[in-house]
């Protein structure tokens, strides 16, 4: 495809790696557990620089006795080329993902303090105890990581491998 066609389908877009993004944050009251009393799930990732900066306001949405949903915003996504394999896994995948990384605020409120496209980084972030959130990949960054994966990457072609005789 031509640079010029691509830049008209993506717009400003195209060039860039890194996006302001807010997370939905919903908690939902569990009732009849003994061990918990609410469930804290990331439920979406909006791409948009409103309230870039103020991580520390988070802004409530809905707040009723079945659910509260609290816009938690100041985050960015980055794009990285050593991750760039890791972005093509997830953009190849039936759901492709954006994976929030969250830690408990000061009243013990989960906040997200990471947004990211990385598979790979989410799995580490998993393995050192973090609690990580999969969410479905808005539109805005799945063209945007589609474009920053097709300029740089290039799929490596699987291997056979021989197989050793043993007569």
């Amino acid at each position: 495809m031509p640079a010029d066609r691509k830049q008209q389908l993506m717009g400003s877009q195209a060039h860039r790696t890194t996006f302001p993004v807010s997370v939905v944050m919903e908690r939902r009251p569990i009732h009849d557990n003994q061990w918990a009393t609410e469930s804290w799930q990331a439920i979406g990732v909006t791409v948009g620089s409103a309230y870039q900066g103020q991580h520390e306001n988070p802004v409530p949405l809905v707040e009723n006795d079945s659910v509260t949903q609290i816009l938690w915003h100041g985050l960015l996504v980055e794009l990285f080329a050593d991750e760039a394999e890791s972005y093509y896994h997830n953009l190849m995948v039936p759901s492709p993902g954006c994976y929030v990384i969250v830690r408990p605020a000061a009243d013990g409120t989960p906040q997200p303090i990471l947004v990211t496209l990385s598979f790979d980084a989410a799995q580490a972030y998993q393995e050192g105890d973090e609690t990580v959130h999969s969410v479905t990949l808005p539109p805005e960054l799945y063209r945007a990581a589609e474009a920053f994966v097709l300029e740089p990457y290039v799929p490596e072609k699987r291997k056979k491998r021989k197989l050793d005789t043993w007569n």
